[in-house]
């Protein structure tokens, strides 16, 4: 075997991660050879049976079981035509106000982000169904994909979000305390959203123009009643997840099955439920859910290479030892994990960094929730921060070119966007209680 330092070591695993990723190898793949080659040559056949004991534990956690669950119940309710009646209400409610289109967008994201939980899956809807709807009422190209891509990436923070699922059992977090901590702050983030295209438009008109008279000349009882039968659907379906999960009647894993039933009967009421829609989700849901499983393994065996050959130590010596004490040291995490957001799926993150910076919190004396919520919410920024930028790349592939929309028109159509979440996660470290407020209230019941 040979003998290296922790230093050193360190700097070879995740230097070997870099150059895999940049050699074009998937994630998942780069995370496991990284494990594998260091482990034998610096452990010794040892090293495998720790990957069994830690592949055995991913395999028999159960709340991993309401990811693809989750997941289904997203897709299905994708398909079932929901949102387009939705948004169809909502844009007859708003339409006479001054961007109220781009408002309606992140309204919509906002309350399917409650029902999709996919990134994916609400970036691409919302693109399809609001991003042609404000081209043709001359919108400003890149205040339209802004509110598109920083409406349907909320998907990931409002629960039920997979990556909160995802998270808890690494964190070792109870998945329903993070559901309760996650509300506030999504909420707020969508309010600095539609605030900031409410002043935008109301300085600049000619952004977001007004509904013509005549498509919104429609009785406000009308109004009303549509948004009610449109909205009520979800609603129903959000509540039947989340209350059940908020007031201890099911688990996680329990509710997010119900989910995927309730979303079944929502696409059956809409006529959309079929056995072509049924397959074609399956098998979307098993694709999503072996690519995180595949990511989950590798990181499992990276960690677990990691600290076993005493990395770890060295990370944290390197985290706490920066200046200006624990907010020094608070700061540096947080623009880790930015930078790697920029480059790296957050399933990757999740699953690498916070078992590793998770007891690096504890140690610096921060709630442990509190800190796992920052670091949620920092990788909203990771969506949408090029170059990996998932919520632009899905957006960019659905625009056709006659739009007029290209890359670089998206990119600064998101900027403003990551700007407010940067507030947002400000705000939330200076007032913890954004975050701990709704969990203390829920957990004195």
């Amino acid at each position: 075997m040979i003998e290296l330092s922790p230093e050193i070591t360190t700097v070879v695993m995740f230097g070997g991660i870099l150059v895999g990723i940049l050699l074009g190898f998937p994630l998942a793949f780069s995370l496991s050879g990284v494990s594998m080659i260091i482990g034998f040559l610096l452990w010794g056949p040892g090293m495998f049976e720790m990957f069994y004991l830690r592949l055995y534990g991913i395999s028999t956690e159960y709340v991993f079981l309401a990811f693809p669950l989750f997941v289904f119940m997203g897709i299905m309710v994708e398909r079932s035509g929901v949102t387009e009646r939705l948004f169809g209400s909502l844009y007859l409610l708003l339409g006479g106000l001054r961007g109220g289109l781009a408002i309606s967008t992140i309204i919509l994201g906002t309350i399917m982000a409650a029902a999709v939980g996919v990134i994916g899956a609400s970036v691409v809807m919302m693109g399809l169904i609001a991003l042609p709807a404000m081209v043709k009422r001359k919108y400003d190209g890149a205040l339209a994909s802004g509110a598109v891509c920083a409406g349907g990436t909320l998907g990931i923070l409002i629960p039920p979000s997979i990556m909160l699922v995802i998270y808890g059992p690494t964190a070792t977090i109870s998945v329903g305390e993070l559901f309760m901590a996650a509300f506030i702050p999504g909420f707020l983030l969508s309010s600095l959203y539609i605030g900031y295209v409410a002043i935008r438009c109301l300085i600049r008109p000619e952004l977001g123009p007004v509904m013509p008279p005549e498509q919104r000349a429609v009785p406000v009882k009308k109004k009303m009643y549509l948004l009610a039968t449109s909205l009520m659907p979800p609603v129903i379906l959000i509540l039947a997840v989340l209350g059940t999960i908020f007031f201890g009647i099911a688990a996680p894993t329990e509710a997010a099955a119900m989910g995927a039933v309730g979303a079944m009967i929502l696409a059956f009421f809409y006529r959309t439920l079929n056995l072509k829609a049924i397959w074609e989700t399956a098998f979307r849901t098993m694709h999503t859910t072996s690519m995180a499983l595949f990511i989950a393994i590798g990181a499992n065996m990276f960690t677990g290479t990691f600290l076993g050959m005493g990395c770890g130590d060295v990370l944290t010596d390197l985290i706490i030892g920066v200046p200006f004490g624990r907010w020094g040291s608070f700061a540096l995490i947080m623009f880790i994990v930015f930078i790697l957001g920029m480059f790296i799926d957050w399933i990757g993150i999740v699953l690498v960094m916070v078992p590793l910076i998770t007891p690096i919190g504890d140690a610096l004396g921060f709630d442990r929730l509190w800190f796992a919520m920052c670091v949620v919410v920092n990788l909203q920024l990771s969506f949408m921060s090029p170059p990996f930028a998932y919520a632009i790349f899905f957006l960019r592939g659905i625009i056709p070119d006659e739009m007029g929309i290209d890359t670089n028109a998206i990119i600064r159509g998101v900027l403003p966007f990551l700007g407010l979440i940067i507030i947002g996660l400000t705000l939330m470290i200076i007032f913890p209680d954004i975050i701990l407020w709704l969990p203390n209230l829920m957990m004195k019941r």
